[in-house]
């Protein structure tokens, strides 16, 4: 594995979002269950006391099994949670800001839409990013897609991982894959399987 991949340790990013429910712990442990190495704890719509309590319990399995844990856009809650780090949004705390509250030891990564937020993500010291959305639908039902082509141009650019985000399915992800995404993001696909463990595993298995 590459210096520049090790931050992400595996081509299936999973997310552990709020759609699901607000406790995420059963999903968290099915996503373990099928070997998910990094897991983003993403609930949006929690108080910041609950979120904090989710998070711990969230982090504490995660760390028994191995795997990298990351918090949504809260760099307070993944400092107090014990969490890997964060992952921000365009909208959220800065990243010189969030780096200042968790240190250089943990993850922050950055969402982005356009190459010249990738390219300002890295410049900032983003240790990956995001990118997308890279297709219609998905969770947030986009009504358009930034497409593979972006994404090349985004990997071409850039030196740090980058993670495929929006509309992917087990049926595209090897395609953002061999368009240079080093991990891709999926959460519907996931999330609407009747058992996510396996799918899962399929999901590690695509090259």
């Amino acid at each position: 594995m590459s210096a520049r991949q090790s931050t992400i340790p595996s081509h299936f990013y999973a997310i552990a979002d709020s759609s699901f429910g607000d406790e995420p712990i059963g999903l968290v442990s099915a996503l373990l269950t099928g070997g998910a190495k990094i897991i983003q704890i993403r609930l949006k719509d929690l108080p910041a006391g609950r979120l904090l309590e989710s998070a711990r319990r969230a982090v504490a399995l995660c760390h028994q099994h191995g795997a990298t844990v990351l918090i949504n856009d809260r760099a307070d809650v993944a400092l107090l949670a014990g969490a890997d780090g964060v992952h921000l949004g365009q909208q959220d705390l800065p990243l010189k800001a969030a780096r200042g509250l968790l240190g250089a030891d943990r993850i922050i990564g950055i969402s982005t839409a356009n190459l010249e937020q990738a390219l300002s993500a890295q410049a900032e010291g983003a240790d990956y990013i995001g990118f997308g959305p890279l297709y219609p639908g998905g969770l947030k039902q986009n009504p358009a897609g930034k497409g593979l082509d972006a994404l090349r141009k985004v990997r071409a650019a850039v030196k740090i991982p980058v993670v495929a985000i929006g509309g992917i399915t087990e049926s595209n992800a090897s395609d953002a894959l061999a368009a240079g995404a080093d991990a891709v993001a999926i959460i519907t696909d996931v999330l609407k399987s009747s058992d996510i463990p396996a799918k899962v595993r399929h999901l590690l298995a695509l090259r």
